[in-house]
């Protein structure tokens, strides 16, 4: 995978790019990366990868975590760069029957790239960080693969 695939070249902010080598030393590549905190690992990818993502919560000092922790199925991945839509069900209660109603919202969320591998159905864990764009308000935090169940049934009741 390229990291450079943007017109501007990308560079993590307070690594130095071209450092001087003395001799014949082997100088390893820097990456700058932070523990989101709440209980979150970093992925192994986040550390070891290559890839410049300024709204990624793991490698960017831009986006910070807090507020609401959510997750849900994965409705949409690909039609968006970088983002995924996820569906969170939910019951209404309706007084005048005496009775709930399921409702649903879709959520969209800002996948960094050093989860590799998100389908339609996984489930995934976001949580809130500052507006990234026009409907983006949430950040991945942690993918599970989808569990395959023998019939279709409301998944969060």
């Amino acid at each position: 995978m390229d990291i450079q695939i943007q017109k501007a070249f990308q560079t993590q902010v307070g690594i130095f790019q071209n450092p001087k080598v003395l001799g014949k030393k082997k100088t390893t590549v820097k990456r700058w990366y932070k523990d989101v905190g709440l209980g979150f690992k970093t992925p192994r990818e986040a550390i070891e990868g290559h890839y410049i993502d300024k709204k990624c919560p793991f490698t960017s000092d831009k986006v910070s975590i807090r507020g609401r922790i959510l997750s849900g199925p994965v409705v949409s991945v690909g039609k968006m760069e970088r983002t995924i839509v996820i569906r969170r069900e939910y019951l209404h209660y309706i007084s005048k029957y005496n009775r709930y109603e399921k409702r649903h919202k879709n959520l969209s969320a800002h996948m960094s790239p050093c989860f590799i591998g998100v389908e339609t159905g996984d489930v995934v864990t976001v949580g809130q960080c500052r507006p990234l764009s026009k409907t983006v308000r949430f950040n991945v935090l942690r993918v599970q693969k989808k569990i395959i169940k023998g019939a279709k049934s409301f998944s969060k009741f």
